[in-house]
């Protein structure tokens, strides 16, 4: 269980990485976001992306996964469950970013995460 000394202003938190296969990035875009570089093969090689590219939702919904297993699971929460503290929100990608290149089937994308802040609270000290 991580408490509120356990987090210092400029914590990087190693979250893991995600390999998005084809037939996800196919099956969650022609779902929620059926724009022709994610859903035609064809149509996203004449695209700005020269291939087949993964929602920039789907990504972030695996990012999400990744940080609340990776950091929000072992943190102190308050009775409702909660995370009591402001832990902040991912501010950069490894390996190139997926928010400067899209990321493509079959590629790694993995997250990084600054703290930003701290701030003291009861319910996450340590007993």
């Amino acid at each position: 269980m991580r408490y509120f000394e356990d987090f210092n202003s400029g914590d990087v938190f190693e979250l893991g990485e995600a390999v998005i296969a084809e037939a996800e990035i196919l099956e969650f875009a022609r779902k929620y976001d059926p724009q022709p570089f994610h859903v035609d093969k064809e149509a996203a090689a004449r695209s700005m992306f020269k291939g087949l590219v993964a929602s920039g939702w789907h990504t972030g919904s695996i990012f999400m996964g990744l940080l609340v297993r990776g950091l929000f699971r072992d943190a102190a929460r308050t009775d409702d469950g909660a995370l009591q503290e402001r832990i902040g929100t991912p501010s950069r990608a490894r390996h190139g970013g997926w928010s400067r290149r899209a990321v493509q089937p079959e590629k790694r994308a993995g997250l990084l995460h600054p703290l930003a802040s701290a701030h003291r609270s009861a319910a996450m000290t340590k007993p």
